[in-house]
């Protein structure tokens, strides 16, 4: 197998870093992120020492701040003349009450959508280096129920943790779509764009610590030990990563490692350039 430059975001615990691991087990050099310096070190050493593989890096950035996102791709850069493969991994729920970032915007929305959606198009040049490039985004299927507001993405009508949230994978998954298609469009055909749900996970510290109730704590904290583990769900994201079965596929759902669909009954090509004309909109400034 090719030896590939792959950058996974979130990766210094859970899913994402069954996914580096699992990665780095067959020799691809592998860029860890997290927001904690001391435990994705730690977590860099843990990988190096287990898979026998140097060639692991580390950048630090807290999603919740698009300022942190242009300075960790721009570090990038300053290391590596190429990307083959990015894992936008990272994602985060909040609590029951409404929490926003210095620019006033909902973070569940900056974290889960804008951060990846900005470091997607900093790192696209070096991206567009590789002779076949995949952008790999982690979504999830609950947002299959849900009717977005598209007049109130920052849910300042109406805020709900877990709407919220499924939201914000729901608003990941059309800008993903939408990039495949321009990509195509601009006739780049080396880069890729594929969106994995990769199940209910016993998985991230973000998500699995969140307060979404009394009830819901408790449901969550019983099924937590049945949950399949993180290497489970990493299974997919891998295959998206490497597997030459879907070299120069894109645009396209995948779960269990087949190609399926988020079933979402609003999904239109015209709220999908909504969506995707909001996410430039802020991250303009970035670029």
């Amino acid at each position: 197998m090719e030896k590939k430059i792959i950058f996974v975001t979130g990766s210094s615990d859970g899913m994402g870093k069954a996914t580096a691991k699992a990665l780095a087990k067959q020799g691809h050099t592998i860029i860890l992120h997290g927001r904690n310096i001391a435990k994705t070190q730690a977590v860099c050493d843990e990988i190096k020492t287990e898979t026998g593989n140097n060639n692991i890096d580390i950048l630090i950035a807290d999603m919740v701040s698009l300022d942190e996102v242009k300075r960790m791709a721009n570090e990038f850069k300053q290391k590596y003349d190429r990307l083959d493969v990015l894992i936008n991994n990272a994602g985060a729920g909040f609590g029951r009450q409404r929490e926003t970032t210095k620019e006033g915007w909902e973070k569940t929305i900056v974290v889960n959508l804008f951060a990846p959606f900005l470091l997607t198009e900093l790192l696209l040049d070096v991206l567009a280096k590789s002779d076949s490039a995949r952008i790999v985004n982690v979504t999830s299927k609950s947002s299959v129920s849900l009717k977005p507001d598209l007049s109130d993405f920052h849910s300042e009508k109406k805020y709900n943790n877990l709407t919220t949230y499924g939201l914000t994978k729901l608003y990941k998954t059309w800008a993903t779509l939408y990039l495949a298609t321009e990509l195509k469009k601009k006739g780049i055909e080396n880069v890729t764009a594929n969106l994995v749900h990769p199940g209910a996970i016993a998985s991230s510290p973000s998500v699995r610590n969140a307060d979404f109730g009394f009830f819901i704590n408790i449901m969550v904290k019983l099924a937590f030990p049945f949950m399949p583990k993180a290497e489970k769900g990493a299974e997919t994201i891998i295959y998206l990563a490497t597997s030459p079965e879907i070299e120069n596929v894109s645009g396209k759902y995948f779960i269990n490692k087949k190609i399926g669909n988020d079933n979402n009954k609003h999904h239109t090509p015209e709220n999908e350039k909504i969506v995707w004309d909001y996410c430039m909109k802020i991250v303009k400034p970035y670029l």
